[in-house]
């Protein structure tokens, strides 16, 4: 009888301590993903030093925008499936692949302009200093998207290099 009740509260140690860590991974894991979404959003706002007024208008004009850029992301990815897919197949004619191909073009140049219009809107919100350090951060972050996630290459300091001398 000893044994068993041994095991019978080793089981319900292991059910309580496995139920605490589902609720502590699975809470946390949706919380941090909207929390990270929150944070991007009011990355530029904390940095540009937006006053309530722009910020209300930032929140108002920014509304729909995230739903848009993952619904194109979404038709990316099947898009992309749908592609990739082709290649199991015996014959795949170069038209299939020529629209499919274009297809994605499209949605990305969509996701493109939609990126472009938010800046855009930023920018306008924006008072002339405000303007200034929004251009240092879109130029670091495209410096950035152009050599990778990585630290900067040597001799290169917060994104800028040093002028060559020739």
């Amino acid at each position: 009888m000893k044994k068993n009740t041994i095991l019978y509260v080793l089981l319900f140690f292991l059910i309580i301590v496995n139920g605490f860590f589902l609720f502590n991974y699975i809470g946390k894991g949706k919380s941090k993903k909207g929390h990270s979404k929150q944070k991007d959003k009011n990355f530029i706002v904390k940095e540009l030093g937006f006053n309530e007024e722009q910020i209300a208008q930032f929140r108002e004009n920014s509304v729909g925008h995230h739903e848009t850029i993952v619904r194109l992301n979404d038709d990316v990815k099947n898009l992309k499936d749908e592609l990739f897919s082709k290649l199991s197949e015996d014959a795949v004619s170069d038209a299939v692949i020529d629209s499919i191909t274009s297809l994605i073009c499209d949605k990305e140049k969509e996701k493109d302009k939609e990126v472009f219009s938010h800046f855009k809107m930023i920018q306008e919100l924006s008072d002339d200093k405000q303007k200034e350090k929004f251009k240092m951060i879109i130029m670091d972050a495209l410096r950035q998207g152009e050599r990778g996630e990585g630290p900067p290459p040597p001799g290169e300091v917060g994104g800028h290099r040093p002028p060559r001398n020739n």
